[in-house]
Order: C-alpha cells, then structure tokens, then sequence
C-alpha cells in the first residue's frame, strides 16, 4: 500500500485528488495539509511513503519544505504537483531532492502511474517538464561550448601566396616564385587582408596561424 500525505492548499485542488486516488487499491491517503508548516507538527510521517506536494503554499515555500522534510525523514519520496512550467521552479526543486516533477493539468492515468514510479524509488517527470529541463541543458551546453572559428574561403592561388607570405617573401619574390605579376600578387595580399580581417602582414600571419591556415 503505498501512503499518501497531500500538501496543497487549493481545497478543490485536494478533493478531486482524493476522488481519483480513493479509487485505487494501492493507494491510501493518510492525511492532507493546506500549508507547508503543518507538515511539521504531523507524527504521521513515519507511516507515509509519499508527499504530494504544492510549490506555492500560503506560509511557505514548497520547495523549503521538502528540502526540511527531507532532512527529517530521508526515506520520504516528493512528487511535486505545480502548474509551474519554468526551468527554474524545475531547478530548484531538482536541488531540493524531489523525486518527481507533474503539472496539475495532468491526466488521471499519469497521476497514478507517476506515484507508482516514485514510490518505487524512481525519479517521474512529465513530458513538459523533460522537455524544460532538456532545453535547459542544451542552452547550458551551448553557453559552455567555445565559439567555433570562422575560417574564411580561400582560393589555391591565395593560399600558395600566403605560405610565401609566412616564408618572409617579398611581393617581388613571390610574383617571380609563382611566375605572376607583382599586381597580381599585390591583388591576392589584398584578398587576403581583407578575408582573414588583418590590417598589416603581421596582424595577417597571426591570423593565419589562429586559423590554422598554414
């Protein structure tokens, strides 16, 4: 039999939970709170498996009770029924060692089967919230994860200018090097500069280098 203590203090919230689980062989309701503080004063705790949990109650934070009950009663499993959406309701409820996350908005079906899975000992949260906390990583991941260098196009011609370039080579010395004229030698230096966004052939070989083109 998995025991249940209700903590919510949306009354009609609370009756129409106890009117989907009162239907359930497995599932008792042991006792229901309308604010976090009463939780406290219960000497009921050690016969409960279960706390439905609200994060907005009257007197106190839901998330600062579990983390209390928690330190309390370790064996305790939350599931926490919220219309909060938000990755950082999500967060902190995560931190405050809560097993399961559901909006109120949920189906009866999903109700059961997320007390079932929590009370096994199994973290259950439904797919809108899987969905927050994915988004949430991937931002994190993509916050965390280095910019990518933009390495610009460059043309044959202009790369075999630009290892020249490296060599210490004139303009004159390359032009006689690659059998072209020294304008069009000057035309690829200018490309150049002006891909690799360099001001001088110094500020051009750094950014050669950075850009791992030689």
């Amino acid at each position: 039999m998995i025991k249940i203590l209700i903590v919510d203090d949306h009354k009609m919230f609370v009756e129409g939970l106890e009117s989907i689980l009162s239907k359930e062989e497995d599932i008792q309701i042991i006792h229901r709170c309308h604010e976090g503080r009463d939780v406290f004063n219960l000497e009921l705790l050690d016969n409960i498996d279960i706390i439905l949990l609200d994060i907005n109650l009257p007197d106190m934070s839901g998330i600062e009770v579990c983390q209390r009950i928690l330190k309390m009663k370790d064996h305790l499993k939350i599931l926490v029924l919220s219309m909060h959406d938000e990755e950082s309701y999500i967060s902190e409820v995560l931190k405050s060692g809560a097993l399961g996350y559901i909006l109120k908005n949920t189906g009866r079906k999903e109700l059961i089967t997320a007390i079932r899975t929590v009370a096994s000992g199994r973290t259950y949260f439904s797919e809108a919230i899987t969905n927050t906390i994915m988004k949430g990583l991937m931002n994190q991941n993509k916050k965390s994860k280095p910019q990518e260098k933009q390495v610009p196009k460059i043309t044959r011609r202009e790369k075999e200018v630009l290892d020249l370039i490296m060599e210490e080579n004139t303009n004159q010395e390359i032009a006689n090097q690659l059998f072209i004229s020294l304008k069009t030698v000057e035309a690829h230096r200018s490309n150049l500069l002006s891909k690799l966004n360099a001001r001088n052939t110094a500020g051009l070989v750094r950014k050669a280098i950075e850009m791992e083109l030689v």
